[in-house]
C-alpha cells in the first residue's frame, strides 16, 4: 500500500453528515494493490452494463482513474469496497495493478449505509433502484423516513413517494426498471390498490404512450365513476394523507389508519399493544 498526500475532507464531500472527528474515522489517499481488494457483499448495485464498463475501461487506460475508490481495511493489507465497484471492475478490465483509493475506518452498518447512499447518488438509477435503496436504508440501517430524507438530501414527501412504489404490482415495477414508465406515471399508479387495474393502466401507458397528465385524468375519471358507497367504506387516500400517515407512524412508531368518507369526514386511528405504549406516545408528543 503506497500512501499519497492525505486529503482532509474524505467522504465528507460524499455524505453531508459524515463524521468530521478523527477519533473514530481516518481517511487517507493511497495506491492499493488491486489483488488485495474485494467487493462489498452488501453492495446494493447487482448489475453492471458490460458495454458501459468497457467504455470506462478504455477511458481508464488513457486517463487513469480520476475519482479514487473508497475502501475500508478489513484485515492487514485486505480491503473491501465501500464505493466505486464499477471503477474497480473497469480498472481490472483495463489491466491496472493498483488503484487510487481513500481508506477509512467503518463498521459493517456504516459501510452499508455509505454504499447505499453512494448508489442513490448515481445519475443513471431508475426509480425502483432508488425505492429499494431507500427501503434498505430504513430497514437495515434503522433510519426513520425523516432521518433518511436528511441523509439523501430529499424532501420527506419525495422519500415517501419512492417507497410507495414498492407496493406496485411486480410487472409494473419491472416496467419502471426498464424505464417504460416514468416516476410520474408510477406515483399515480401507486395510488391504486387494485393490482389488476395497476397492470392494465401500465400497459395502456406503454402501448398508447400516455403522458402523466393523461393517466392522471383516466384515474380521476375512474374514481368519479365509482358507485357511491353507503356502507361507510372509506375512499382511496390522496398523496397528502399518505404523507400524513407516514409522519404519524414515524412520530408514534406505531401503525396509523385514516378513515375518510366521501364528504371529507373521518378519523385517525393509532394502534397500540399495551398501556406502556400510551406512555411512549405521551413522551413522543412532548419531544
Amino acid at each position: 500500500m503506497t500512501k499519497k498526500n492525505a486529503l482532509g475532507k474524505g467522504l465528507g464531500a460524499l455524505i453531508s453528515d459524515a463524521p468530521q472527528s478523527t477519533e473514530n474515522i481516518s481517511v487517507a489517499n493511497y495506491e492499493i494493490d488491486i489483488s488485495k481488494i474485494s467487493v462489498n457483499p452488501g453492495q446494493p448495485r447487482t448489475s453492471f452494463d458490460e458495454e458501459s464498463l468497457t467504455e470506462l475501461a478504455d477511458s481508464i487506460r488513457m486517463h487513469g482513474i480520476i475519482q479514487p475508490l473508497t475502501l475500508r481495511e478489513i484485515n492487514k493489507d485486505e480491503y473491501q469496497i465501500i464505493s466505486g465497484e464499477r471503477r474497480f471492475r473497469a480498472a481490472k478490465m483495463a489491466g491496472l495493478t493498483t488503484v487510487p483509493a481513500f481508506v477509512r475506518t467503518a463498521n459493517d452498518q456504516e459501510t452499508l449505509e455509505m454504499a447505499l447512499i453512494e448508489n442513490i447518488q448515481r445519475e443513471d438509477l431508475d426509480a425502483m433502484e432508488i425505492a429499494l435503496s431507500y427501503n434498505r436504508l430504513i430497514d437495515e440501517c434503522q433510519l426513520t423516513q425523516e432521518e433518511l430524507s436528511v441523509r439523501v438530501g430529499k424532501k420527506r414527501a419525495t422519500v415517501t413517494n419512492y417507497l410507495r412504489l414498492l407496493t406496485l404490482e411486480d410487472e409494473v415495477q419491472q416496467s419502471i426498471k426498464e424505464r417504460k414508465i416514468s416516476m410520474g406515471h408510477a406515483r399515480t399508479l401507486a395510488g391504486i390498490t387494485d393490482k389488476k387495474i395497476q397492470r392494465k393502466l401500465a400497459g395502456k401507458i406503454i402501448s398508447e404512450d400516455l403522458s402523466v397528465r393523461q393517466i392522471e385524468e383516466i384515474v380521476k375519471k375512474m374514481n368519479e365513476e365509482k358507485p357511491s358507497k353507503s356502507n361507510g367504506k372509506q375512499e382511496e387516500l390522496s398523496d397528502r394523507f399518505c404523507v400524513l400517515v407516514e409522519l404519524l407512524e414515524s412520530k408514534f412508531n406505531s401503525k396509523i389508519h385514516i378513515k375518510r368518507n366521501k364528504k371529507g369526514e373521518g378519523s385517525i386511528i393509532i394502534n397500540y399493544a399495551s398501556d406502556d405504549d400510551i406512555e411512549t406516545f405521551i413522551k413522543n408528543l412532548s419531544v
